[in-house]
C-alpha cells in the first residue's frame, strides 16, 4: 500500500487567477494499489498544505507548492494503516511529508500538466500531474512506482503492487 502522492491539483472559484493557501480540511489525495494481485486497496491522505498560484491566461506565472502528511494515511483498516506508517513503508517519524513543487505548467488540450518534483521518503523524482480545472477546484491524476521512492522496498511485489494510481483533489481557501 504505497501511495505517494503527491500531489497536486488545485481549485478556484470561477476566476482566472488564483493565489491562495490550500484548504486543508477539504483537500485530499486518494490512491489505489494492487494487493496480492487479486485485490485493490484504496485509501487516502489528507492534511494537504501549501500554496497555489494558477493563472489560466499566464501559465508561466503559475506554481504549485503543496505537501501532505504521511501520518494521515487511511485505508479503513487500522492495523494496515499502522503498518503503513512504520519503517516498512512510509516511516512517518522520519518522513512526515510528501511534497510536490511544480517547475512548469502547460496546457494539453482540455487538461493541464504540472511538471515538477515529487519528494517522498527521502527521494526526489521528476513527475507530471495531469489536472483539470473544475468550478471550485482543480483535480489531478498521476501514476507512480512506489519502489522509485523506496517505499516498501523490502516487502516484495507479490503482496503489494508496484504501481500506485493517485487522484488529487485540492481546494483553496476562499478569502
Amino acid at each position: 500500500m504505497k501511495y505517494t502522492l503527491l500531489f497536486l491539483s488545485v481549485l478556484l472559484c470561477n476566476l482566472t487567477t488564483y493565489s491562495q493557501n490550500v484548504n486543508s480540511s477539504k483537500s485530499k489525495v486518494e490512491f489505489e494499489i494492487s494487493n496480492f494481485r487479486v485485490n485493490t486497496v484504496e485509501g487516502f491522505f489528507n492534511e494537504m498544505t501549501g500554496n497555489v498560484i494558477f493563472d489560466e491566461d499566464d501559465l508561466s506565472s503559475s506554481k504549485f507548492d503543496v505537501c501532505i502528511s504521511t501520518s494521515t494515511v487511511n485505508t479503513g483498516n487500522e492495523k494496515r494503516d499502522d503498518h503503513l506508517k512504520n519503517e516498512d513503508f512510509f516511516d512517518v517519524e522520519k518522513y512526515p511529508k510528501i511534497c510536490f513543487i511544480s517547475n512548469e505548467i502547460i496546457k494539453d488540450g482540455d487538461k493541464f500538466i504540472a511538471k515538477g518534483k515529487l519528494m517522498a521518503h527521502g527521494v526526489t523524482k521528476n513527475t507530471n500531474i495531469y489536472f483539470i480545472k473544475n468550478s471550485d477546484s482543480l483535480s489531478g491524476e498521476m501514476k507512480i512506482n512506489r519502489l522509485d521512492f523506496d517505499i516498501g522496498k523490502d516487502t516484495g511485489t507479490f503482496t503489494v503492487g508496484d504501481e500506485v494510481n493517485i487522484k488529487i483533489f485540492c481546494f483553496l481557501n476562499n478569502e
